[in-house]
């Protein structure tokens, strides 16, 4: 049966026949890579992926591990590449991918060993989950004779650790983020004293050279690696965050008005880190007591960091790092790649774009794409602009060469990302992450590396994938020579579509039951989801476990520059039909953002804290929309345009035309009201169609011609296979193709397209050419084609009436955010408005989203409250772990636990369950229908007083 999901199968952008045994040099042929029998140990898209790759590289004995979680814990998350696997053999299982603790880590690694061993595997490929960065787990599998796809383990420890990271950095050169990297030597010198460690090593029975070392430090350092070898804890967390809340004090006395990140060396992907709020943030008296008062919370955030990251077991490595948060940088990171001789870099990626540390738009930054964009600026004469792109030009031609200085300096022998905080002219290195990123398409899209023969350039081959150059470079190493990067694309972009709700706060337990298939130019890196049913090529429903990251999947374009990047990327959110059970995407959150930026300036440069303010705004979109009543609006702009009528017959006909037109008009209104992601994209790119005039909104463009792009933009265009609920009408379509065709020819006659000047034409006599008949019927046409049109002011009424204007990118691209939009209680205000918390009787405290249940910080530590506890409004209740990230819910309100209805940690529970019976302090007062509606159209009357009739 023949697959209708070739785009997904066959798009020629990731996919093509990489079997170099097939070449016609015997040159090309000595780098065929069948010989490798890889294991995969990961999972998510990068999975998928992995297969594909490795099929069109020929490498035809692969296998993929599974944990239960991916085949018995949660019914539909099966891993759905095993659609495509017809060799069950290859199939493997364990408990999970990487333990609980230390101890179960270890057990895991030999477990994995021992089914590559048994099963005829040459090499383990860990895509970019944390197994891929865990030095121990790489070094065993060296040791092991099995062949790492990846980074080898020496430059695992030397850049894969964040402290030795950024001591390599300062060693090579290259500039580092301000702040304390060496916590654990610290606590050791807290508890030991400098002079201490030789009997410390002593009593606890550890070899360490201390003479071999250079200085305390490095004795220290000695120290802790035995220990760590040994598995036993000289120092605990307890210890760190001592010593780290020393720092701290320190470093925010020295600068109160700053916020200081707290990372676990081992974290990633947001993970393990935590944010130490300023010290003028706190109240107080004095200087010192905001210091204090900020310091209080760092041993808590440090226990946090490691347990997110299961490293707080004995013996782990528990180093934490703290460094200024500069809270107005972009996120950049260069793509170097090395064979352990030579390094290269492939440009960059700003990932600004996120928040609480997870990115969720990536786009690529490249030379060529930059020196485009600054020659359009200067032809457009935006000199601002076209000097902030050539800053950025320096910057990155900089960080490519440090990013290639560090790689070599860490012999590199595989891919690794070169990451950098980027704060005006300057930029600091942050950490390497030597693993394949979950961004990575958006590097390879844009450049291909070229591998030539030294001795005859005729000789070469080509690789587009960088999986594919991560199992080239584990296959033959120090042989494959120094490549030559080659343009692609000069602009790409990645959307991560995640399982989180309009507040972008995960959402876990969904089910997809159906989802379009991807349409030309669309790349959908999935984990297999959208593999259709082989015999049938329907869609296979996927449940969306709280067990695994928020991830769906990832949604690519490019182009030749950043604008048409941009508008495939539209296309694709705005035709992509995503259907479920309990199912919650930020699907709608990225159509808007995206159209937020082609209508304010696509080369704007948000910084890593434009997001929370940006959903602020769309919070306050959504508490508008929701004080308006449209029914009742377009009931009283019918009303006005009838009191303009001269006759009662006229005033009859324009009834029947407001009535006919009706649902026409306010059915892609009351659509956006209710989404207002989409409200927010459409007030964007539509600014140039409306304006306010003397406290009165005035349409610049033809509002008819806007209701037709609106329905597009909706995907309501009409279609005969549609369902009726998700098009526009076949009768309004008629009925607005009418007018669409009505002031086409209108324009033409008339010799312009500007609709202020029709409009003002047409309220005189006749032009030269048109007889007065024909021109009395065109006016009589405009007025019944534009009647009850103004409804559609209610929309950018919103925009004003919310100042969402206000969020906009200046002339030398940074974004003007507003003050009220970074305040703390009106963000999370408009997160509730966003996404409201279940309906709860008052006497319950409902779970906000479905996850595990863990009562306490840490095993034994505890609980945060129990039966007959008092809690304040703002104190955490309970941890809720969801996709991978621990929560701490806090108390809407002030009260008093009565009961606790959820008895052990670990517990999955799900969105809207009661966790505790509870007292509150004070009874919420319930809003009636009656004080809702009165409320809503008084609202909408303050909209009828602004409206310009539009004819």
């Amino acid at each position: 049966m023949k697959d209708s999901n070739t785009n997904y199968l066959n798009n020629s952008l990731i996919h093509k026949d990489r079997r170099l045994a097939n070449a016609d040099s015997e040159w090309v042929r000595s780098f065929d890579c069948t010989h490798m029998r890889p294991l995969i140990i990961c999972r998510g898209p990068i999975r998928k992926e992995a297969i594909d790759v490795f099929e069109e590289m020929g490498i035809e004995h692969y296998g993929i591990l599974l944990s239960e979680k991916d085949s018995i814990t949660y019914q539909n998350a099966l891993a759905p590449e095993l659609r495509k696997l017809t060799k069950p053999n290859n199939i493997h299982r364990v408990p999970d991918y990487t333990g609980a603790d230390k101890e179960e880590r270890a057990q895991r690694i030999k477990q994995i060993i021992n089914i590559a061993h048994s099963n005829g595997y040459n090499s383990i490929f860990a895509g970019y989950g944390f197994m891929s960065e865990d030095a121990e787990m790489v070094e065993s599998m060296e040791q092991a004779g099995l062949n790492f796809i990846g980074p080898c383990s020496f430059t695992q420890k030397s850049a894969g650790m964040k402290d030795q990271a950024k001591r390599t950095a300062l060693e090579t050169g290259v500039s580092v983020t301000p702040g304390v990297n060496n916590a654990t030597s610290l606590a050791l010198f807290s508890k030991y004293g400098k002079d201490g460690l030789e009997k410390c090593a002593a009593d606890n029975n550890l070899t360490v050279d201390f003479g071999a070392c250079k200085d305390e430090e490095e004795q220290a350092l000695a120290l802790l690696a035995a220990s760590y070898d040994a598995g036993i804890d000289i120092i605990n967390a307890a210890d760190i965050g001592a010593a780290l809340q020393v720092e701290a004090k320190r470093m925010l006395a020295e600068k109160p008005n700053n916020r200081f990140r707290l990372k676990a060396i081992a974290g990633g992907g947001g993970k393990g880190q935590r944010i130490l709020q300023s010290a003028n943030s706190y109240e107080g008296a004095t200087l010192e007591e905001k210091v204090e008062k900020a310091a209080a919370n760092v041993p808590s955030l440090v226990l946090e960091c490691l347990i997110e990251l299961k490293t707080n077991g004995v013996g782990d490595n528990k180093n934490v790092l703290i460094e200024m948060n500069i809270d107005t940088t972009r996120h950049q990171e260069i793509q170097v790649v090395g064979n352990g001789e030579w390094c290269m870099t492939m440009g960059g990626r700003d990932c600004s774009l996120q928040m609480h540390e997870q990115k969720l738009l990536e786009v690529s930054v490249t030379e060529e794409e930059l020196k485009d964009a600054i020659a359009v600026a200067e032809a457009a004469g935006k000199t601002a602009e076209a000097e902030q792109l050539k800053k950025d030009l320096v910057i990155l031609e900089k960080m490519e060469h440090e990013g290639a200085v560090f790689g070599e300096a860490v012999k590199l022998d595989s891919v690794g990302t070169f990451e950098c905080i980027v704060d005006g002219e300057s930029h600091y290195f942050m950490e390497m992450n030597t693993r394949i990123q979950v961004e990575h398409r958006v590097t390879e899209l844009c450049y291909k590396l070229k591998f030539t023969n030294p001795d005859n350039s005729e000789e070469f081959f080509i690789a587009e994938s960088l999986v594919e150059v991560m199992v080239l470079i584990a296959a033959h190493s120090t042989k494959l020579p120094k490549p030559e990067r080659i343009l692609r694309s000069k602009a790409s972009v990645e959307a991560r579509m995640n399982a989180t709700n309009q507040a972008l706060q995960p959402h876990a337990g969904g089910v997809i039951e159906n989802w379009s298939n991807p349409i030309d130019g669309e790349i959908r890196d999935d984990q297999g989801i959208s593999l259709h049913n082989p015999d049938t090529d329907v869609f296979m429903k996927y449940h969306l476990a709280g067990a695994y990251d928020s991830n769906i999947a990832l949604l690519l374009t490019v182009g030749e520059d950043r604008t048409n990047t941009y508008d495939a990327m539209a296309e694709v959110l705005r035709v992509t039909e995503l259907r479920g059970k309990d199912l919650a995407t930020n699907l709608e959150f990225h159509y808007g953002l995206v159209n937020w930026f082609l209508g304010n300036n696509i080369n704007a440069r948000p910084t890593t804290r434009f997001i929370v303010p940006y959903l602020t705004a769309v919070g306050l979109l959504k508490q508008e929309a929701n004080n308006l009543d449209v029914n009742y609006a377009y009931k009283q702009v019918g009303n006005k345009v009838l009191a303009t009528c001269s006759s009662n017959e006229e005033k009859s006909a324009l009834q029947t035309v407001l009535a006919r037109k009706q649902l026409l008009l306010t059915r892609p209104v009351e659509k956006l009201l209710a989404e207002p992601h989409m409200l927010a994209g459409w007030l964007s790119v539509n600014q140039p169609a409306y304006s306010m005039d003397s406290g009165k909104l005035v349409w610049n463009q033809n509002p008819v011609r806007i209701l037709a792009e609106t329905y597009h933009f909706l995907n309501m265009d009409y279609c005969e296979s549609k369902a009726a609920a998700e098009m526009i009408w076949d009768h309004d379509n008629d009925l607005l193709q009418q007018a669409i065709a009505f002031y086409d020819t209108l324009e033409e006659k008339l010799g312009t397209n500007d609709y202020s000047q029709i409009v003002e034409l047409l309220a005189g006599s006749a032009p030269a050419g048109i007889d007065a008949d024909q021109w009395a019927a065109a006016q009589s046409a405009h007025v019944g084609y534009q009647a009850g049109s103004e409804i559609l002011s209610l929309l950018a009424y919103i925009g004003y009436r919310t100042n969402f204007f206000d969020l906009k990118v200046n002339e030398d691209l940074s974004i003007d955010i507003p003050d009220r939009l970074t305040e703390e209680a009106l963000q999370k205000a408009m997160a509730k408005v966003l996404v409201p918390p279940p309906v709860a009787k008052s006497d319950e405290i409902l779970a906000p989203t479905g996850g595990m249940f863990y009562s306490c910080e840490a095993p034994g530590m505890p609980a945060f409250v129990e039966e007959g506890s008092h809690f304040n409004a703002g104190e955490p209740l309970y941890i809720i772990e969801v996709m991978k990230m621990f929560n701490k819910v806090t108390a809407p309100f002030s009260g008093t636990i009565d009961k606790i209805l959820v008895d052990l940690d670990g517990t999955i529970i799900k969105k809207g369950q009661p966790i505790f019976k509870i007292t509150p302090d004070e009874v919420v007062e319930v809003e009636t229908d009656e004080e809702i509606q009165a409320r809503r159209r008084a609202e909408t009357d303050v909209f009828l007083s602004q409206l310009t009739l539009n004819a």
